[in-house]
């Protein structure tokens, strides 16, 4: 291989990177290296819808970090899967579709990020997606991820009618006009198959002679020339060292926590946290790292009156009969995923939607072991929830020179009183659902928390100790015209360095309210762009690439 006939290297082969190296190359202008430290998507359980679950500790599969020691959270080390596979965390994320609100992107464009408002972000939204509503102002038909909507369980209607009795509105589309209200969520599948980006853009992009894809490749650290210009990187393959060398720009995909972790190895960040680790500083870059976000959720159990999903995969045979299903047509409870739920005021206080709720029609535990969740023995159902737009803000930094050493995530979760009122407005919100008629003609009891939570000061003390990541983990090299607390600018170039750009959801400079999978995608389509306008690619290309965007 001609390490210096690359282009284009793409460290990270995501959600975000999976797009780029498709984008970068389907012109055949340039030549595109592709660097992932998993593994091929090739697993039954990565395609599997419902394979999630199996995923979530799988050790080839997931990286399975742990947080620091939470203060705010009874000392728990969060767990904290990440992907280590093509599709990154994207091929073993639950696959809810879901964009943000408005505000979300109008706060990225008022931090110093011109381009990035929501008016400005909807055609790129529009272009990823094969949308069941076909052409519309908000959707369209053209794009590469298949998203559907599934029918839902009879008794998510319960659900829904318990939000009708607290005046929340429906809401037949979280990603169109409205963003507030209860429904059904869209998810990333096709024919009953995870839709991941390494499925859509990937899969058919490495037959191209001119994108090479490596995984098993672990990146050690960017490489610098004297003018603190990106020059190519240094790998480990399989054991192997290698270094390659670029003539455009190296793009960094690798997450949350990967990005971060890999430019202080470089040599780019705090300059006193790299001397401590005795790594030659080539730019002190006190924002990388810092700014890192997550949502945190916590779950209420319920037993039912009625049958639920539980009735239908509890016993060995029936989770045979449900496989041969699936097998045979692509359908029933392993074709899914969670469905029902929304996004809510928890007071008229509120000018926006500040919570989240999923509606689950199965009650389970993942084992820690790892394998398939262990379905409760009753008739079940969960309702849990997760504040929008935490305020608590916390860090990524190695631990050591090492790349193989596992990085120190703290998230700082809970640390501000903001969360902490949310975390309680959370739990009187599912309260409030549970004792609605809809609801309660649905349920036996409560199965926990239960009485162990009557009041404020139990709920929140009950969040503490019971809540966990949803695996949103954001910010860690925030987008900002400020050098001092961000670490790109608005077209996702790092401040400071040359020839070096960050695409994945380490750039947020906030947290978008929901799922952040779509996000990141769209971050990727919108920096594709970007990208090839700043080449230099011939006029003709780049305003077809525009029309097709605006359409």
């Amino acid at each position: 291989m001609d390490a210096s006939s690359f282009d284009f290297i793409i460290v990270g082969a995501g959600s975000a990177g999976c797009i780029l190296a498709d984008r970068l190359s389907e012109s055949g202008d340039f030549r595109v290296l592709l660097l992932e430290a998993g593994d091929a998507d090739d697993s039954f359980w990565i395609r599997m819808p419902l394979g999630f679950a199996k995923l979530f500790y799988h050790p080839r599969y997931n990286w399975r970090y742990h947080t620091t020691p939470q203060a705010e959270l009874a000392n728990q080390r969060v767990y904290t899967p990440r992907g280590k596979v093509l599709g990154g965390s994207g091929s073993i994320n639950a696959m809810i579709y879901v964009r943000g609100q408005r505000r979300d992107f109008d706060d990225w464009a008022a931090q110093g990020n011109a381009g990035w408002s929501y008016d400005d972000v909807l055609p790129w939204f529009k272009r990823i997606e094969s949308h069941p509503l076909g052409d519309t102002e908000w959707h369209s038909s053209g794009g590469k991820i298949r998203v559907t909507r599934d029918a839902v369980h009879p008794i998510c209607e319960n659900f829904f009618r318990a939000c009708d009795e607290l005046g929340f509105p429906r809401n037949d589309d979280f990603n169109g006009a409205r963003f507030e209200g209860a429904g059904v969520y869209d998810i990333n599948t096709r024919d009953g198959q995870r839709d991941s980006s390494c499925a859509a853009y990937l899969r058919q992009a490495m037959k191209r002679p001119n994108l090479v894809v490596e995984t098993g490749a672990l990146v050690e650290r960017v490489l610098f020339d004297g003018n603190r210009t990106a020059v190519g990187v240094s790998v480990l393959i399989r054991g192997h060292r290698h270094e390659f060398r670029v003539n455009r720009e190296v793009i960094l995909s690798a997450g949350a926590v990967e990005t971060p972790r890999l430019l202080q190895c470089s040599g780019v960040g705090d300059a006193t946290l790299l001397q401590q680790h005795q790594i030659p500083v080539v730019h002190d870059a006190p924002a990388v790292g810092r700014n890192l976000q997550d949502h945190l959720c916590a779950s209420y159990y319920f037993e039912a009156t009625r049958p639920t999903v539980n009735d239908e995969v509890r016993t060995w045979p029936q989770q045979a009969a449900a496989m041969l299903k699936y097998l045979l047509r692509r359908e029933g409870i392993f074709a899914t995923t969670v469905k029902a739920g929304g996004f809510f005021r928890t007071s008229e206080a509120e000018p926006h939607p500040n919570m989240q709720l999923y509606f689950n029609p199965l009650s389970y535990v993942l084992p820690e072991s790892g394998g398939m969740p262990k379905v409760e023995p009753y008739s079940g159902y969960t309702m849990f929830f997760a504040p929008c737009r935490p305020t608590s803000r916390g860090s990524v930094q190695l631990s050591s020179p090492d790349i193989h050493v596992p990085p120190r995530i703290d998230p700082n979760y809970l640390s501000t009183e903001h969360d902490q009122a949310e975390a309680i407005a959370g739990s009187k919100l599912i309260r409030r659902l549970a004792a609605t008629a809809g609801l309660l003609e649905v349920t036996r009891a409560e199965v926990r928390p239960a009485e162990t939570v009557t009041d404020d000061a139990s709920m929140l003390q009950f969040f503490r100790e019971q809540s966990g990541s949803i695996y949103h983990l954001c910010g860690s090299c925030a987008m900002g015209s400020d050098t001092r607390t961000s670490v790109v600018n608005s077209e996702l170039q790092v401040h400071g360095i040359a020839r070096l750009r960050i695409v994945d959801a380490s750039i947020f400079p906030n947290i978008t309210s929901g799922n952040i999978n779509a996000p990141t995608m769209m971050v990727a389509e919108r920096a594709a762009q970007l990208f090839l306008t700043h080449q230099g690619t011939t006029e003709s290309r780049g305003a077809a690439r525009v029309a097709d965007v605006q359409a």
